[in-house]
């Protein structure tokens, strides 16, 4: 099966990459997210080459990723705590009504 090709623009750079199909938007909208944040980083002067803004631009959005999964996790504990509660209490009310 035929992956159709996507162009995308990254720094005035064209890249055409092969994407699942039905993926295309998500993956024009990553190439945006990267480009944004390459063009913050040489906004910013303080880095030159292309190479050293894409590494910043990767170590940037991995942490990003990896606090939100921290923080996605750490809602699924309470979230779990809290259905914990909900259910011994339910358990409670059911046990009250049967008496």
């Amino acid at each position: 099966m035929d992956k159709p090709t996507v162009s995308v623009a990254i720094l005035g750079q064209n890249y055409k990459i092969n994407c699942p199909k039905g993926h295309e938007a998500d993956l024009k909208e990553a190439a945006e997210y990267l480009n944004n944040q390459m063009r913050e980083i040489k906004a910013s002067g303080k880095i030159v080459g292309l190479e050293k803004i894409a590494v910043l631009a990767a170590l940037n959005i991995t942490h990003d990723m990896l606090n939100n999964r921290k923080y996605a996790r750490s809602n699924e504990q309470q979230l779990r705590e809290l259905t914990s509660q909900l259910d011994a209490a339910l358990t409670h009310e059911t046990k009250l009504v049967n008496e």
